[in-house]
Formats: structure tokens, C-alpha cells, sequence
């Protein structure tokens, strides 16, 4: 008979399904449960099972990298007990990932298994265009559904100006302008939401307070902001996944001050995709859309329908890109290498041990 999950604690309100179930059995014949990690701190995580939340270790991976280690999202394989213990990770459907903040190779896991991510822009302060583009570049290329919210419409003197300038940024993404104040388009919001969804947005652009409106309670840390450049203090000091009344589970994050790319080639076309449709007509394939006759891109340009700024931005994440790239393949080759210096050690001193036996 076909395997029947029963959850009488709600596990599927935070996103398990029959498909996962299904991909778990493996995992349960080892005496493995099923489990959701919400939170992750000083080498411990909270994680969510049927019999309800517990803190469990993880090994950390070694070499140690970044994307894979646990994260908030993650489904996991766990062993209960006196001290519960992370066994293995469950392949992630999607991930948030950017650079890591210390400009090493690897990258670093924002969220897992991501459905929904709303880029919160303040509208108490000007839109930085440039800003948004690398946010959309990190959505797209998680493999989740953008939405951006425009916050604190009550502070606004042009609201409508604004969700026309990041409309022209964001082709066919959904713009919300909101208020948590007055409550406006917050349901509108909640109605958008599927499955997993992560707040992303820099400090002090009303993430925790917009996401507090969604719950229905106030689960998470505001703070204020300085009035003279809209910047607030880090009040969300770790991600954590709580879920929503509606269903779903929505993932608050720390402010994002910097924001690195890496490995987001498809995210950068997706954003970026009239600038690429405009490339594929330029007389040469290698165009750098400078000086070179026949440039589709420059055309455009000079007649006024693609903003230079546009074009730069374009570029200068490209180089960006490129440059994580390198690194990372130059690392993984760096690897291999030592991998392969130390299986030639280990068989040289093996010969030489038999070499030496009467």
C-alpha cells in the first residue's frame, strides 16, 4: 500500500508536502524525522518537526563552505533523541544566494526553498535604481517569484511617481505601494504571497514591520530609523521562518548594506532582458556595446529608448558576475588540486611502507 504522511502538528503549514514526503522515505527508514529549519545560531538550529520545535547540532562541512551549511528554509533529515542531531539536508528547490560578506569565493545562503521574495524599498527616501536592479538579479536567480513593496506610503509625497520609475526597472514584476500605518494594499500584499516568502531590503525599509502586519501580531524586532537618511539598525540580527495565518511561511532577514553577486547570470538576464534582446541584433556577437558599428545597444541609446545608466548598470554587475565566477572555479580547481596532492602522499607513503616490510 502507497505510504499515508499523517501530520498532527502541522508540518505541512510549513511547507511539507507529499512529494517531499515521498522523497523521504529513505530518511524515515533510518529513524530519521522529517524536519524545518527556522533559525540558525552559534552552530545550533531550531528546527520545526511533527512533534514541534527543538534546538539540534549540525556537522559543519569540510572543506567549510558556506552553501552547505544549513539554513533558514531547509528541509532536513533528523535524528530526535537527548540531543537531536542534523543528519542530512534535503535537496532545496530554490536558494537565495549572494557573495559572502567576507569577498571570499563562496557564496552564502540567504534563505532556502523559497517561493516568494518581496524586495521592501522605503518611499521616505529616493529610489536607488541600482539597488533594486542587484535585489531583482538575486530573486530571479533564486528560481522564486519577485514582488516589490513600495513602504510608508504615509511618508511620501509622490508614491504613484515612484512605482512608475520601479515599474520601468521591473517589466511584469508586481508593485505594491504600501503603508503599515494606514493599512493600505496590505491585504493586497497577503493575497500575492505563495508558499515561502522572504523579506529582502536594507535596513530601516520597514521589512519587520511589514512583515509584523502580515502575521497579525508583532513577532518581529522594528526599530527606529535616522531621519536624515532613512537608515535604520539591524533590529533583525538573523533570519527566522515563522508561519503565516493564511497559510505559507514568510522569512525575515537582516538589512542588506551590501549586495554581491554570485553565480546569477540568469537572474542579471532576466532583469536585464531588454538590454539582452537589444545585443542579439548587434553586428558582432562579442559587441561591448561601445564604439563598435552596427551596436544594436547603442542605438537605442541615442534615440532615446534605453537609458545609458541602464546599459552601465548592466555592465558593471556583469563584471561582477564574471569576476565571482573566477574565483569560484578558480577555488574549485585549487581543491581538486590539493585533493589530488594528498591521494598521491597517502599512495607514496603506502609504497614506501610495503617497500620497507621483510
Amino acid at each position: 500500500m502507497p505510504h499515508t504522511y499523517t501530520d498532527p502538528s502541522g508540518l505541512f503549514r510549513y511547507g511539507w508536502t507529499d512529494a517531499l514526503d515521498q522523497t523521504f522515505t529513505e530518511h524515515r527508514e533510518a529513524g530519521l524525522v522529517p524536519a524545518r529549519i527556522s533559525r540558525v545560531d552559534r552552530g545550533l538550529c531550531t528546527a520545526i518537526t511533527a512533534s514541534g520545535p527543538m534546538r539540534a547540532t549540525f556537522a559543519a562541512p569540510h572543506p567549510p563552505d558556506p552553501l552547505l551549511t544549513p539554513c533558514t528554509g531547509d528541509w532536513a533529515a533528523l535524528r530526535p533523541g537527548a540531543e537531536p542531531h542534523l543528519a542530512a539536508l534535503l535537496p532545496r528547490h530554490s536558494a537565495i544566494v549572494r557573495s559572502s560578506a567576507s569577498r571570499s569565493s563562496h557564496g552564502q545562503v540567504l534563505a532556502a526553498n523559497v517561493d516568494t521574495v518581496v524586495i521592501a524599498l522605503s518611499l521616505s527616501t529616493s529610489l536607488d535604481a541600482a539597488k533594486l536592479e542587484r535585489l531583482l538579479a538575486l530573486a530571479w536567480e533564486s528560481g522564486a517569484q519577485p514582488v516589490i513593496v513600495l513602504t510608508k506610503a504615509d511618508l511620501a509625497t509622490d508614491p504613484e511617481a515612484v512605482h512608475a520609475e520601479a515599474g520601468a526597472l521591473a517589466p511584469g514584476v508586481d508593485i505594491l505601494v504600501t503603508s503599515v500605518a494606514t493599512g493600505h494594499n496590505i491585504d493586497a500584499l497577503a493575497a500575492l504571497l505563495r508558499g515561502t516568502t522572504v523579506l529582502l531590503g536594507r535596513s530601516g525599509a520597514g521589512k519587520s514591520s511589514l512583515g509584523n502586519m502580515l502575521l497579525g501580531e508583532e513577532l518581529l524586532a522594528t526599530g527606529a530609523v535616522r531621519a536624515q537618511d532613512g537608515k535604520g539598525r539591524h533590529t533583525t540580527v538573523r533570519r527566522e521562518l515563522v508561519p503565516l495565518p493564511g497559510g505559507g511561511v514568510l522569512i525575515d532577514t537582516p538589512g542588506l548594506r551590501g549586495i554581491s553577486l554570485h553565480a546569477a547570470a540568469d537572474g542579471l538576464e532576466q532583469v536585464f532582458a531588454e538590454v539582452e534582446d537589444l545585443a542579439a541584433h548587434c553586428r558582432f556577437g562579442d559587441c561591448a556595446h561601445d564604439t563598435e558599428p552596427g551596436c544594436a545597444v547603442q542605438a537605442a541609446i541615442a534615440a532615446g529608448e534605453l537609458p545609458e545608466r541602464r546599459l552601465r548598470s548592466y555592465q558593471k554587475l556583469q563584471r561582477e558576475n564574471i569576476w565571482a565566477a573566477s574565483r569560484t572555479d578558480a577555488r574549485l580547481r585549487d581543491e581538486r588540486v590539493n585533493r589530488q596532492k594528498a591521494i598521491t602522499g597517502h599512495l607514496r607513503a603506502t609504497y614506501r611502507f610495503r617497500d620497507q616490510q621483510p
